[in-house]
């Protein structure tokens, strides 16, 4: 890891770049794969999964059997911590459904919102050197209770034309409705357009390659609904007295073995602790069986020292990262001051992978920056807010002349006369 010592503020902006590729190149890719499938449907898609996923369209779909044969092969252990991740993850996203109230604006005027669920949304969850079965239930449980009717899930297939036996545990306890082995661009395309053997969704979800992201910016500028933009996964680690360096190296490795493109930022007040985190990166990298990966993705990261608290926390909340493990004494009381952070960890027993997995929160997070405008997946994410009004007759004759006099000023008569001839009725009525 490089190390930066009490940075300029002007240099900042700089220093805290992520690691980025030219997505233009990816699109040029990415492109002629979406037109294809929106234009032809199954004929498109089965030539990109015969190319790209070495499977035909006819043997695409995971059927019920196959879903119910992946509790027998997977450990009783295995399951039951799956299990104990859904309990966890369902109770805490239960608690953001929120009973909206009716508000009497003035009298006669009555105004509230509802959450209505997605009817149909898609989840890409990646199968290549890892399977994500824990971002099943990160995705489809918030989905399942915001009362989305449909929950359509595409993952590629492995070398053996099928899916890791824990993906189908999970999408079977978080509840997806079907299940569909096609990856990349082609999956997000399928998703987004519909053809005869995929449904179309409404809004997609989840994590994958530049070309998948690339495939989801692309269908987002044509007006399809996507969780976030998303990028590679960070993490910063902030280290105040009394952190433990071998903790810090061991989350710094967590975020690290995901991919080459990770990005890894460590932040302290204490200069020694430096070399500490830095000696024991060395002998946890060594016992790592995707160290060549964690070691690539540390030529991209840096060691930040910052000679006191206030500017260190400001240096955070200017990252903005996706994760945010807040270390040592201060931890509670520096957790109060971040503004821009995906999910924060604080104290020395909270591991980042506790919230990657099974402590409650999502681990489907903004990234590169953009924790500064968005939040990551919630229930929020899954719904509408439909707004309703209703206004009684002695509600409008109280309201009016304000809704008129305003429609006047802004030269709009219509809505003007749509207020004007109700109350002309009103009055001859009475």
């Amino acid at each position: 890891m490089k190390i930066i010592k009490n940075p300029s503020r002007s240099n900042w902006k700089e220093i805290l770049a992520r690691p980025t590729s030219d997505i233009s190149e990816m699109e040029k890719v990415v492109k002629p794969i979406l037109e294809e499938i929106k234009k032809s449907g199954d004929t498109g898609l089965d030539k990109y999964c015969q190319k790209f996923d070495g499977i035909g369209i006819e043997n695409i779909r995971i059927t019920g059997e196959e879903i119910s044969r992946s509790e027998e092969t997977i450990s009783a252990e295995l399951k039951s911590a799956i299990d104990q991740a859904a309990i966890n993850i369902r109770k805490f996203h239960e608690s953001q459904v929120i009973k909206e109230k009716e508000v009497e604006t003035m009298p006669g005027v009555t105004c509230y919102r509802k959450s209505v669920g997605i009817e149909k949304v898609g989840l890409y969850i990646p199968g290549g050197t890892a399977p994500l079965f824990s971002t099943i239930l990160m995705l489809a449980i918030p989905a399942k209770i915001a009362g989305c009717k449909e929950i359509i899930l595409c993952t590629p297939p492995n070398k053996k034309s099928g899916v890791h036996p824990a993906m189908l545990y999970a999408a079977k306890v978080a509840g997806v409705s079907e299940i569909y082995k096609i990856g990349g661009a082609q999956a997000i395309a399928a998703m987004a357009y519909g053809t005869e053997s995929v449904p179309q969704v409404y809004k997609i979800f989840g994590p994958g390659n530049q070309y998948v992201t690339a495939a989801k910016q692309l269908l987002n500028s044509e007006g399809v609904a996507i969780d976030m933009p998303a990028g590679p996964s960070e993490v910063l680690v902030y280290a105040g007295k009394d952190a433990d360096p071998e903790f810090i190296a061991a989350d710094l490795l967590s975020q690290a073995e995901h991919g080459v493109d990770s990005q890894v930022v460590f932040v302290t007040i204490e200069e020694d602790m430096i070399q500490k985190v830095q000696n024991e990166l060395t002998i946890q990298l060594e016992n790592l069986p995707r160290k060549d990966l964690a070691a690539k993705a540390l030529e991209n990261s840096m060691s930040i020292f910052m000679t006191d608290e206030t500017n260190a926390v400001e240096l955070i909340n200017s990252y903005a990262p996706e994760h945010l493990i807040l270390c040592g004494e201060n931890a509670d009381e520096i957790s109060g001051k971040i503004i821009n952070a995906g999910s924060v960890f604080i104290g020395n027993y909270t591991p980042e992978s506790a919230g990657d997995y099974a402590s409650g929160t999502n681990h489907t997070l903004p990234t590169n920056g953009f924790a500064r405008a968005y939040s990551g997946v919630s229930v929020d994410s899954f719904v509408k807010k439909i707004t309703f009004q209703k206004i009684t007759e002695k509600g409008l004759q109280n309201i009016g002349n304000t809704v008129m006099e305003m429609a006047e000023a802004e030269n709009l008569d219509a809505h003007k006369n749509a207020v004007k001839i109700r109350l002309s009725k009103l009055t001859s009525n009475g």
